[in-house]
């Protein structure tokens, strides 16, 4: 068999690459990233990669991952039928927005009917999330298999902000004393949301993102140690957020490299727990002008969130860069992750990455990047000090302007933007979204301000309609 295929070298494929390139060197073949890692066009067992496993400890109600619905609204009874029917059309969990969290009475309301021992529910409150998880705690009424997510993310709320009503230390500490006055009343809880999505959406590169995901993790944690808790139940109760845009290799990848450097996190605190990761729609990457092509982007990201292993995904609806998702955003969202589990069978396999020469080469060259962005933060004196001087910002805009260059120059192309533009595009329903009075107070920073990288191009093409 082996003399009918032989199997090729690196050499073999280097004179045919040459011959194709013609005039071009094989060099132009090599990509840099933001992050200054190259992407090679071979990977073989000859590049020397290390195999690496990164698999998805956990399962949803005996499904590969958990459908999360991300639900926003402001009144307690719309919010409740978007939940329930939410959850009776596919989604394990629902993760709630907006002014139905601002007190136990409403999102009482928002949450009958559903039962919080089967159905996870999880809270998007910025700054105030400490008061949204006592107003979840209550709503529970004290059942110890409630399954709640506090999701508490301070540090990520002021970095988007750039100000905060008190010194964001008082907030950090604020959140882990919450969480540690629920720790025992509610031990299926999760308590922490140690996010990397405020850096992405504001433009930046993975390393980037996965190294302030890092340092938010470990700034919770320790806020939890000050507080009483153990390492053990700080580690267990903190989720990890990323964001996945349209290009599932990196996405995937992201994810894979995130649970290898919390397992490193976890060495360093002694208390090693598998990650648990919330992989969420990016909105940089989606468009206004024309919001159809989103669903491709979509299904794209839920693909990386499925492939890579990520305990639970959140997509938005299609129409999200123009307001909020409506029911029929919503279910678009719902029946695009239903297609990727039930129909294309993505959570058959465990870590299916495991074993492609160039996914292990890239998830290992990822979580190298973020962990030397994790240790810059560290050296500049943690999270917060490297957002008040603005280390990071500067570190982000210098990736968004790489990225918005070779967009301007064609070298990156948005499919329904830049390429292929629909000359008469259809909109698409959505719900309006409120405007939110502007946070003052005792902190401040230079905000991580989030972008659409389409933005500057509709605009273009709006005018040019006119």
């Amino acid at each position: 068999m082996s003399d009918l295929f032989p199997t090729p070298s690196p050499a073999d494929w280097r004179v045919l690459a040459e011959k194709a390139l013609k005039d071009r060197p094989l060099e132009s073949l090599v990509h840099l990233d933001a992050d200054g890692l190259a992407v090679r066009p071979l990977y073989a067992a000859a590049t020397g990669v290390t195999p690496i496993s990164a698999p998805r400890p956990s399962d949803a109600a005996g499904r590969a991952w958990d459908v999360r619905a991300l639900i926003e609204g402001d009144d307690p009874a719309e919010v409740n039928a978007a939940a329930l029917a939410d959850l009776e059309g596919g989604a394990a969990s629902i993760l709630l927005k907006g002014a139905v969290l601002a007190d136990s009475e409403p999102l009482s309301r928002a949450l009958d009917g559903v039962a919080l021992e089967l159905a996870a529910a999880g809270l998007d409150a910025g700054l105030d999330g400490p008061e949204a998880a006592n107003a979840l705690a209550v709503a529970a009424k004290g059942s110890p298999r409630a399954r709640l997510m506090f999701h508490m993310d301070p540090l990520s709320a002021f970095a988007e902000a750039g100000v905060a009503p008190r010194a964001i230390e008082e907030h950090l500490t604020l959140a882990a004393n919450t969480a540690a006055r629920h720790a025992g009343a509610y031990p299926e809880a999760s308590f922490f949301l140690a996010s990397g999505r405020v850096v992405h959406e504001a433009g930046g590169s993975i390393g980037q993102e996965l190294g302030f995901a890092a340092a938010n993790g470990v700034a919770l944690i320790r806020a939890a140690l000050a507080a009483g808790m153990s390492a053990e139940q700080a580690l267990k109760g903190t989720v990890l957020g990323v964001s996945l845009d349209q290009e599932y290799f990196d996405g995937l990848a992201k994810v894979r490299a995130l649970r290898l450097i919390w397992r490193s996190i976890g060495k360093a605190f002694g208390a090693e727990t598998p990650a648990v990761i919330e992989a969420r729609s990016s909105r940089r990457m989606l468009s206004a002008r024309d919001p159809w092509p989103n669903l491709l982007r979509l299904t794209a990201a839920g693909f990386a969130g499925a492939v890579g292993g990520a305990d639970a995904v959140v997509l938005d609806g299609l129409s999200r860069a123009n307001g909020r998702s409506d029911a029929f955003a919503r279910r678009q969202a719902r029946n695009t992750q239903a297609v990727l589990m039930e129909e294309a069978h993505l959570g058959r396999v465990d870590d299916p990455a495991a074993g492609s020469w160039f996914l292990d080469a890239r998830t290992r060259d990822l979580a190298e990047a973020g962990w030397a962005e994790f240790q810059r933060i560290e050296g500049e004196g943690g999270l917060i000090v490297a957002l008040r001087t603005g280390d990071v910002q500067d570190r982000v805009a210098a990736a968004r302007a790489e990225r918005e260059a070779a967009l301007a120059a064609g070298a990156v192309q948005l499919v329904g933007v830049t390429k292929f533009v629909d000359p008469d595009p259809r909109p698409a329903p959505f719900e309006a979204e409120p405007r939110l009075p502007r946070l003052s107070g005792g902190d401040a920073c230079d905000p991580l301000i989030p972008i659409r990288f389409a933005g500057p191009f509709e605009t273009e093409a709006w005018e040019a309609a006119r």
